[in-house]
């Protein structure tokens, strides 16, 4: 007979003590921006705006919808101006340093994008919360906002590809654009441009230009010397651009990098 249970087994449980100690909404201008060392580990969600973080010594920009971490002893103070709001759950125990180290959550990798979604939760959760049920409230909502980062991260790596992938079918299209491969993959442009660079460590223009000026060199170690064809197969519909960019790039223009091959 068929069902529509869902069963899925934990396969390792852990009986690690996971302590939740405040569930604050914070909107307080002058609270945000005192410095303090944290007692405990801190997870935040930017409800809405755009904030300077000041965490450990690092400054980080981050807006609606990021969650950021903060670790136990680090320095934190915000930069924030009127109407500008966040959420955050301060927690401890050895069960959160076992999620940190599953999650692979660090000073090096504190800040996830695109948790928009988790805003609601996260509100209602903390309004009907009562004095009885917060520790419960504030723990399923931390638990359920780190279950999401995995299955988040694994989603912007796929994404990141498959912008990888539509770069290499089509860069020689000179047309071809971050805003062209949004519309293309159905998400916000100026979305998908922060997170190729945020994954690759590069501007997705940066990254096209070296790929086909990386074509480009290609073309050339084989043997094709005509700048204007090497040009239109590499992507640049003009090619006085085109050498400008490879010069700026390789440090001599096309055509003396021919020769030198050459010789």
């Amino acid at each position: 007979m068929k069902t529509k249970n869902i069963c899925k087994f934990i396969s390792e449980p852990s009986f690690d003590k996971l302590d939740t100690h405040s569930f604050i909404y914070e909107t307080n201008i002058p609270t945000m921006k005192q410095p303090s060392i944290l007692k405990y580990n801190r997870i935040i969600l930017v409800k809405n705006g755009n904030f300077m973080f000041q965490i450990a010594g690092a400054q980080i920009k981050v807006n609606t919808g990021s969650l950021i971490f903060a670790f136990e002893g680090e320095s934190f103070s915000v930069t924030a101006t009127a109407g500008e709001e966040y959420l955050y759950i301060d927690f401890s125990g050895g069960r959160a340093d076992m999620l940190f180290r599953r999650l692979g959550i660090n000073a090096g990798n504190r800040t996830f994008d695109g948790f928009d979604g988790l805003i609601p939760l996260w509100h209602e959760s903390l309004i009907r919360a009562s004095h009885d049920n917060i520790d419960l409230a504030a723990e399923s909502v931390l638990l359920y906002s780190m279950s999401r980062i995995n299955t988040t991260c694994n989603e912007q790596n796929t994404l990141v590809q498959q912008i990888i992938d539509i770069t290499e079918d089509n860069f020689n299209n000179p047309q071809l654009s971050i805003s062209i491969i949004a519309k293309e993959l159905a998400y916000n442009a100026k979305y998908i441009s922060h997170l190729f660079k945020q994954k690759m460590g590069v501007g997705y223009t940066e990254y096209l230009r070296m790929h086909r000026i990386n074509y480009a060199i290609m073309l050339l170690d084989h043997g094709i010397d005509s700048v204007k064809n090497i040009a239109s197969l590499s992507g640049f519909s003009n090619p006085m651009y085109f050498s400008s960019v490879f010069k700026q790039t390789v440090g001599v223009s096309p055509s003396e990098y021919n020769s030198k091959q050459s010789g």
